[in-house]
């Protein structure tokens, strides 16, 4: 019962009003700062190729986005590490 009120007046913390939310303010932070999403994924892309070199990452769990502030924006990386690896590997042309 308490559960149908908090939703008529407008108290809804179900995840997936979470996740709305988390997507529309990532929709508007990308917007103010003219990235477009192409751009986050080849950033995201690139991240993840520097830092296979380093480390074991978990690359289906990685979440890159931008933040921002009053007149700062900042790059937001989670990254999951798995291992980290022994030798620096680099690519060979």
């Amino acid at each position: 019962m308490l559960d149908f009120l908090n939703k008529i007046f407008g108290r809804d913390n179900s995840p997936s009003r979470t996740v709305a939310k988390e997507r529309l303010r990532l929709v508007l932070v990308h917007d103010r700062v003219g990235v477009s999403p192409q751009l986050l994924q080849s950033l995201k892309t690139d991240l993840i190729q520097v830092i296979n070199n380093y480390m074991e990452i978990d690359e289906e769990a990685l979440e890159v986005s931008l933040d921002s502030s009053e007149n700062q924006v900042a790059l937001v990386a989670n990254i999951p590490v798995r291992k980290m690896k022994r030798k620096f590997q680099t690519e060979t042309a």
